[in-house]
């Protein structure tokens, strides 16, 4: 299972997930990746009229390598949209909109392989009928459950 820590200080907010080590090492390490990020925004610059009132997000994923122990364990469903829903509603999924190829990794880890056109449909079904939100990003769709889904 996947470890995170998220701080949120003002508007800015800090995420770190992977293991609990991988975590706790990035975190001994953070005074030094503050610092690093600081230079590197440079906020003399980064400050603009439209940039002010956004907060900024810094994101930190110690280990990229996909594992199944970072993906939830659902039980048996007896479709994709269950599977889905299910998915949806753990942890992993309520964080965190989630976009198609993290489900599909997510499936996949669950020994459930249903291709892209499959999901993609069934997404937009759950989307119709009210069971799921979808909204764009720069990484794409993500999808997340309704508050009355969720609940």
């Amino acid at each position: 299972m996947t470890f995170s820590f998220r701080v949120k200080m003002n508007q800015n907010e800090i995420e770190i997930s992977g293991t609990k080590k991988e975590v706790l090492d990035v975190i001994e390490a953070l005074p030094k990746l503050v610092g690093q990020v600081s230079k590197a925004l440079n906020p003399a610059e980064a400050k603009t009229p439209a940039s002010e009132d956004k907060p900024v997000v810094v994101r930190l994923t110690p280990s990229t390598a996909v594992s199944p122990k970072m993906f939830p364990s659902i039980k048996e469903a007896k479709n994709c949209s269950g599977a889905v829903v299910k998915l949806l509603m753990t942890e992993w999924g309520t964080w965190k909109p989630r976009t198609t190829p993290e489900i599909i990794e997510a499936l996949k880890a669950n020994a459930l392989h249903y291709p892209r056109s499959t999901l993609s449909g069934v997404l937009a079904w759950l989307v119709k009928k009210g069971k799921v939100r979808r909204w764009k990003t720069d990484a794409g769709y993500v999808y997340i459950l309704t508050e009355k889904e969720a609940a």
